[in-house]
């Protein structure tokens, strides 16, 4: 029973210190250099499933998806008059739009970095100074039409077994 208040004890001491610790150490003493990315200073939007169709010679041939996730200075943002989400889901529309020869379906010739470069480009030209300083990808597919399809004829059939 001692032994579980004495390390209990020794717990809450640690704890204690490093709060105090840390506290000290965050402290603005006016000549802190800024924090690298990744390390602090910045934050993030989130955006929702972002879908866009994939038009091609007149007709959808299918579904960009993507969720993705942006590093921003929280300074900059509060300043925006557009809410920062539906800004930087209007740009990625804005450059697929804006940029046809990008082929979805072929996935090996897609260059995620060179889109993710470029997309965080764009929205810092649209804006006028760098808000964004990454882009994260937190999730991306194309679906085509023949894949929307299949799933909506597996989705029915399974509906109609349960039924």
């Amino acid at each position: 029973m001692i032994k579980f208040v004495l390390a209990a004890l020794w717990a809450s001491i640690v704890t204690l210190g490093a709060v105090l610790y840390s506290y000290q150490y965050a402290r603005d003493d006016g000549d802190t250099v800024a924090a690298p990315p990744f390390f602090g200073g910045l934050d993030y939007v989130r955006t929702g499933v972002i879908s866009v169709p994939v038009v091609r010679e007149g007709a959808v041939n299918g579904y960009f998806l993507a969720r993705l996730v942006y590093t921003v200075e929280p300074d900059k943002v509060k300043r925006l008059s557009v809410p920062a989400d539906m800004l930087l889901v209007d740009q990625v529309h804005t450059y697929l739009y804006a940029n046809p020869q990008i082929d979805f379906s072929d996935r090996s010739a897609f260059d995620l970095n060179a889109f993710r470069a470029n997309l965080r480009d764009s929205i810092n030209e649209r804006v006028g100074e760098q808000l964004v300083h990454d882009v994260i990808v937190e999730q991306i597919d194309y679906l085509s039409k023949a894949e929307i399809r299949d799933h909506a004829r597996r989705r029915a059939a399974s509906s109609a077994q349960e039924g």
